[in-house]
Order: C-alpha cells, then structure tokens, then sequence
C-alpha cells in the first residue's frame, strides 16, 4: 500500500493485523520518524525494541529477518526500528519479502523503516508498493499551516486550549519539526497540569515560561548564517550554541528541513519570477522572506543535491558522536558558511 503523511494512520488501521513491515521516507524525515512513533505506540504489545542501522542492513542483508524471527531473552513480544539512508535496507527487505512470500513471516515481529534520502520511487519502496503486507508512506516538507493544525491536535489530546495564534508560534519555534513541536506541547501541558480530564487554557505568557525557543533565541538564526554564507556572523552564533546548549541534533534536523524547503522551492522558481511575489505564492513565512530568497539564490540544482545527503551524513554522525557533537557541527557549519560565501 501507498500513503501520503495524511492519510498513513488510516491505511495502516484499515491494513490491521495483516500489516508487517513499514517503510517510512520522504524529504520530511521528522514526519517519518514521528509517525513511526505513532504506528509503534498503537501496537497492541509494543514490546522490546529492536534498533538497526542502515550499515546494519547492508552489511549484512539477511540480519532483518533474523530480528524479525527471533524471541527475546524473556520470550517477550518486540519490535523492529530501523533508520536507513536512501537504499540501504534494500537486500534486506528483499530478503523479507521472500520470507513472507514463503508463508512464514506470520509470526514475524512488525518492522518499521525510516529512510532518509529515499522516496516512494526508490527501489526499497517499489519492493513493498503492491503488497497487501506492506505500508510505504511518503512525507514532504511540512509548511506553517500543516505544522499549526498538527500543534492544535497535539494540544487536543494533551488536554489544552490554545489561545490566539499561539499554536502557529509553537510551530514556527519548533522550526516545522513535529517531534520538537510535540516536546514543546508537552512541556506546556506539564507546566500547566492539563490533561483530557482536566483541560487547561494556555496563554502566549505561559509558553514563555517554560523558555520555549524563539526566532530569537532558537537555533534558526545558526542555520541562516551558515546557508546564507555569513562568515563573520558564524563565531558568534557558535557562542550563543554553546552558551545556550542548543541541542545539536535539533539544529541538523532544521539544516534539514531548510534544504528540503529550498529544494522545493528551487524546482517551482522560473527565471524572470519576482522573489518577494513567489515566496508569498509559496506559503513562505512573511518574516522569512529575506533569508530564504537570498538561500534560494546561493543553493539551487546540483548544489542542492550535494547538500542534501551531506546534512543527512551529518545527522548520522551526530547521533553516533554524541560526546562530540557540538565540534562535529560547528566544523561543517563553518565549511557549510564558508561554500555559501563563495557563491555570491
């Protein structure tokens, strides 16, 4: 089966018990990831989760359906989480495939894929389209409106009422990611001590004081000055992501989904368009005009097309360097700015 971001949770409900293996992929990879999240919080026994990478899977194509088959140490039910760059898992669901062909994969634990880099035309996803036992679901970037409502449903089931346009800043703070978009929601709902029982309003002075970032003093202002080439402005947000912990990871996924925005744009942008008229068609954010029409003129085709896979590589060293993160960043922040620069 084939799914849009929109409607995943329906044909995976609707798939039911008979649904083995899901392949999540698209630009968005903070969608994927968080609906994977949700597909694994509905099984009826999650289980112990199983983690593979997609050096895992290649390495070692018949690993998935050793996983998939095997028992725990406590004979517990488990899961497969499996996060993988563009092809990688490919031999590896092939091998699934060809269990599940044989009739047995019946008992096999449900596998969830997120693969970055890779779209529903991917070899991985074209494996799993037609199959009644498979779910491929494809999730572009997000944009304010969708993130809004997404925040508004999130504050539903936590049990709040947002008041004014405060779901829009929530999104907008979260730079478009709904996982960061979810921490923010339940931050909020905790400080309030909302729930469904006990449904609370929230103002725009209760989310800031639970020091929620903002254009101001999140991890935007970094991620303009290394894509718009802003070499001397860099030092100092470097400071300020050390001075304020900003959270690595969370200023990759934003490097992330910028690419992805400007990647989008970029293949709509005619010659002769006027910039300021296209972004608004766009549904780009007013105040983001200035930074990302000048982006647009530094990173298009095949820069882009570098750039993409660089910052998915980045993603991955980061969570594997943990204890080096902050360096790792700064340094490809730096070479980032210092590329930009140079197409001026």
């Amino acid at each position: 089966m084939k799914a849009s971001q929109r409607d995943y949770a329906q044909a995976a409900a609707k798939a039911g018990k008979g649904l083995r293996i899901c392949f999540f992929c698209g630009a968005d990879e903070a969608g994927a990831s968080a609906a994977a999240k949700k597909l694994i919080a509905g099984l009826e026994q999650p289980g112990e989760r199983v983690e593979l990478s997609g050096q895992d899977l290649k390495a070692e194509a018949g690993r998935l359906v050793d996983e998939a088959r095997s028992t725990s140490l406590f004979g517990d039910s488990r899961h497969i989480f499996a996060r993988v760059s563009g092809d990688e898992a490919h031999d590896a669901i092939s091998a699934y495939c060809e269990l599940s062909d044989r009739g047995e994969a019946d008992n096999a634990w449900p596998v969830f894929i997120v693969a970055t880099s890779a779209t529903d035309k991917s070899r991985s996803a074209k494996l799993l389209i037609k199959r009644g036992d498979a779910l491929v679901a494809i999730f572009y970037p997000p944009d304010l409106r969708s993130v809004t409502a997404d925040v508004r449903a999130m504050a539903d089931a936590a049990g709040m009422r947002l008041n004014g346009n405060l779901a829009e800043r929530i999104a907008h703070a979260a730079g478009m990611d709904v996982r960061l978009a979810q921490s923010e929601v339940d931050k909020l709902a905790l400080y309030l001590d909302a729930s469904p029982q006990s449904p609370k309003q929230a103002d725009p002075d209760d989310f800031d004081m639970i020091g929620a970032s903002t254009e101001e003093d999140g991890f935007m202002p970094l991620v303009n000055a290394a894509l718009s080439g802003e070499v001397r402005k860099l030092p100092s947000e470097l400071r300020r992501l050390r001075e304020v912990s900003l959270n690595p990871v969370a200023v990759t996924l934003a490097l992330e989904r910028r690419a992805a925005q400007l990647a989008r744009l970029s293949a709509k942008l005619r010659p002769g368009d006027d910039m300021q008229q296209f972004l608004k068609a766009q549904g780009v954010f007013f105040r983001e005009h200035r930074e990302v029409g000048d982006q647009l003129q530094r990173w298009s085709g095949g820069k882009l097309e570098r750039l993409v896979p660089r910052l998915t590589q980045l993603h991955r060293s980061l969570l594997s360097n943990s204890q080096m993160a902050e360096l790792i960043l700064s340094q490809e922040l730096a070479q980032i700015a210092r590329y930009a620069a140079a197409r001026r």
